[in-house]
């Protein structure tokens, strides 16, 4: 899944691809790259990220939806947590939701139901949307675990049929190093509960213990989206789709998809 942030202040590629025609040459990057899935947001959850409505967040993601349409071989996701944008995101071409806020939005349940696409719901402890230490110690997965079956449940209950649906333990949102780390080495757990999508692309995890900019942790990034392929991953969200992509290549010519973890 290739990213492309529509959106002033997104952590590492804020403004860059704000005007539409930047924006179509980065997706058709992305494509040539070998992504297979292309994720458009118009709303930042990094910290202290300025509030955007909904209207203005389908003004970002719209036209850009609208022009991809038919045009590239790939499917097309909106990141986003609101039942207006998924609406319009999904006429205009969206084949996926990508929720961080795993549909707990009012409305937002019935309106991803109504709209019969594949929904993915993410762990965001306490609705934060931030990604950093969270608040008290416990048992980060028997946490994500619970949360996660719950909004699966939830989903199932307001006719979200169940092969339509992904989780996201949520890597830096609301959670420290240690429990990143603990997430990423106990993901066959996630798993278990339905097909996962991991995104660790330039997040702190995959920087701060070697002492490496945003701008330095493409190789970094890579090595823990094939740990998390080897834990059973089914789609891994990253900024560097051509060296990912190289990189699980080598990864499958040594490891049969059979040997996975699972």
């Amino acid at each position: 899944m290739g990213i492309l942030n529509v959106t002033p202040d997104s952590f590492s590629d804020g403004g860059l691809f704000l005007a539409r025609d930047q924006a179509l040459k980065h997706v058709e990057a992305l494509v040539a790259a070998g992504a297979d899935i292309i994720d458009i947001g118009g709303e930042s959850t990094r910290p202290g990220a300025t509030y955007v409505s909904p209207e203005e967040e389908c003004e970002r993601v719209i036209p850009i939806l609208e022009a991809l349409s038919g045009r590239l071989p790939v499917a097309l996701s909106v990141d986003t947590s609101d039942p207006l944008v998924m609406t319009e995101a999904v006429a205009a071409g969206a084949s996926l939701i990508n929720d961080v806020r795993a549909l707990t939005r009012p409305g937002a349940l019935a309106v991803a139901a109504e709209l019969r696409v594949p929904v993915c719901l993410m762990h965001e402890p306490g609705g934060s949307t931030m990604m950093g230490a969270r608040s008290g110690v416990g048992d980060i997965v028997g946490e994500v675990k619970s949360y996660l079956a719950q909004r699966l449940e939830a989903a199932r209950l307001a006719g979200i049929p169940g092969d339509r649906i992904i989780v996201d333990p949520g890597f830096g949102f609301g959670k420290d190093l240690a429990e990143n780390r603990s997430l990423l080495r106990q993901l066959p757990e996630i798993v278990a509960l339905a097909p996962v999508l991991v995104g660790v692309s330039r997040k702190r995890m995959t920087g701060e213990p070697w002492g490496l900019p945003v701008s330095g942790r493409v190789q970094t990034s890579i090595a823990l989206a094939l740990a998390a392929i080897q834990g059973g991953a089914s789609v891994v969200r990253v900024h560097d789709v051509r060296e990912t992509r190289e990189a699980v290549r080598a990864w499958e010519w040594i490891y049969e998809p059979k040997e996975r973890v699972a």
